[in-house]
C-alpha cells in the first residue's frame, strides 16, 4: 500500500485524486493532506480517508477544523510550515503536489529532500524554480512524475525510447473558452464567460489561464524541465476536441501520441502507480468512430500574447519565468474579482516582464525576493 501526501484535496486535481484513491484502497491510504478554507469540503474528506495529519490555511479554518475533530486521531496545523510538514509526514512515500500557485515550491523541495517522490499538478513548481528543483531530484535521486494529461501524455509516449532520438515535443491545447473568438472579440467578455472551459472540469484560476493560453505557455516552461528538452524543439498545437494529449515526434519522422477522453484521474492514476497500471473506475473509454473527426491548427502567438512571453521568458531563463509566473497570478486574481478586464492580464503580464532584469541562476532566497517584488509592482498597476 502507497502512503500518500495530498496538497490542495479540496481542489479539482486533488478531488480527482481522492476519487483513485478511494477506488483503490487496496493500493493506497491518504496520510497526511492540505486544503485552504473550504472547511466543509475538507472535513468531509477527513471523515472519509482518515489521514492522519491535516494542514490548513489559516487561524480560523484551523479552529474550526480542530473543534470538530478534537476527538479524532488527527493532528491538525495551519501556514506554510504545516504545509511543509503535511508533504513530509512520516511515512509519506509519494507526495501529490495539486496546489494552486508557487507557495507549492518549498514543500516540494523538501519532500525531495526526504526522499518523497513528487506527482506535480502544480506547474509553477517548475515555471519559478525549475532548475532548483531538477538540480534538487538529481541530488537525492528522487521521480518527477508528471500529472498534467499533456506532460503525462509525453512521459508515456516516452517509456522504452531513447530521449536522444527526439527531434520535437508536440503540447496540445484545447484553446480555452474564447477559442472561436478574434482578439478584437475579448475586449468585454466576463469572468463568466472565461470560466466556461469547453472540455475540462478545472479550478477557476487554471481554467482563466486556458484561456489566455498562459496554461500552456507554463506547460512548455515546464515539458523544458522535465523533458531536458531546448525550446526550438517544443510546439504548441492547437486540438479542439482533447483526444490527442500531446505527442513526441522522432528524429526518423516517426510520430508517437497518447489518446484519450478528456479525463485527468488517467494522468493521475499513472503517476501514483507508475510503472503499473490499475483499472480505471467508471472511466469513459475512447471510441475514435464516435469522435469522428478530429481538428488542429497551428498555434498563433499575436492571437495569444502568453504563449509568446511563456516562450521568451523560458529562453532568458533565471528569474525571467518568476516574474511571469507571479505576475500572471496576480493578474488572474484581479481579473477573477473584477478589478481588470480580461486583456488587462497580458498588459499586466508584459509590463511586469520589461521592467525586470534577470538574475541568471537564482537561489531560492532570490527567487522568493524577486516573487514578492513582481507581486507588489502588479499591485500597483492594479490599484
Amino acid at each position: 500500500m502507497k502512503k500518500i501526501s495530498l496538497l490542495g484535496a479540496t481542489g479539482s486535481i486533488g478531488v480527482q485524486t481522492l476519487d483513485v484513491i478511494g477506488a483503490h484502497p487496496e493500493a493506497f491510504q491518504l496520510v497526511a493532506m492540505s486544503f485552504g478554507r473550504n472547511y466543509k469540503a475538507g472535513s468531509e474528506i477527513i471523515k472519509k480517508f482518515k489521514p492522519k495529519f491535516v494542514a490548513v490555511q489559516d487561524k480560523e479554518t484551523y479552529e474550526m477544523v480542530s473543534k470538530e475533530f478534537s476527538h479524532n486521531d488527527v493532528k491538525i496545523g495551519y501556514g506554510s510550515d504545516a504545509l511543509i510538514e503535511a508533504a513530509i509526514y512520516d511515512g509519506v512515500e509519494c507526495l501529490v503536489n495539486a496546489v494552486v500557485g508557487s507557495v507549492g515550491l518549498v514543500p516540494t523541495l523538501k519532500a525531495i529532500e526526504n526522499g518523497i517522490t513528487i506527482a506535480l499538478a502544480n506547474k509553477e513548481t517548475l515555471v519559478t524554480a525549475g532548475h532548483l528543483v531538477i538540480e534538487h531530484a538529481k541530488r537525492y535521486n528522487v521521480d518527477i512524475l508528471p500529472v498534467d494529461s499533456e506532460h503525462s501524455a509525453i512521459f508515456q509516449c516516452l517509456q522504452g525510447e531513447n530521449v536522444k532520438s527526439i527531434e520535437r515535443l508536440i503540447v496540445t491545447a484545447s484553446g480555452g473558452s474564447f477559442r472561436d473568438k478574434k482578439r478584437e472579440e475579448l475586449v468585454e467578455v466576463t469572468v463568466e464567460e472565461a470560466l466556461k472551459h469547453p472540455n475540462w472540469s478545472m479550478g477557476a484560476k487554471i481554467t482563466i489561464d486556458s484561456a489566455t493560453m498562459m496554461n500552456k505557455g507554463l506547460e512548455v516552461i515546464e515539458a523544458h524541465w522535465l523533458f531536458n528538452m531546448p525550446y526550438e524543439k517544443i510546439d504548441v498545437l492547437l486540438h479542439k476536441e482533447s483526444i490527442i494529449h500531446s505527442l513526441v515526434e522522432f528524429e526518423d519522422s516517426s510520430i508517437i501520441a497518447q489518446l484519450g477522453t478528456p479525463d485527468m484521474r488517467v494522468p493521475i492514476q499513472f503517476a501514483l502507480t507508475y510503472p503499473e497500471r490499475l483499472p480505471l473506475v467508471k472511466a469513459k473509454r475512447l471510441e475514435l468512430w464516435e469522435v469522428g473527426k478530429l481538428h488542429f491548427e497551428k498555434a498563433d502567438f499575436n492571437r495569444y500574447r502568453c504563449l509568446q512571453y511563456a516562450f521568451d521568458s523560458g529562453k532568458i531563463g533565471g528569474t525571467m519565468p518568476t516574474v511571469l509566473n507571479a505576475a500572471n497570478e496576480e493578474a488572474v486574481s484581479a481579473f477573477l474579482r473584477g478589478d481588470i478586464t480580461f486583456l488587462q492580464i497580458e498588459e499586466i503580464i508584459e509590463r511586469s516582464l520589461n521592467k525586470h532584469e534577470s538574475i541568471s541562476h537564482p537561489n531560492l532566497e532570490q527567487i522568493q525576493f524577486v516573487d514578492q517584488q513582481t507581486r507588489n509592482f502588479v499591485q500597483t498597476l492594479i490599484s
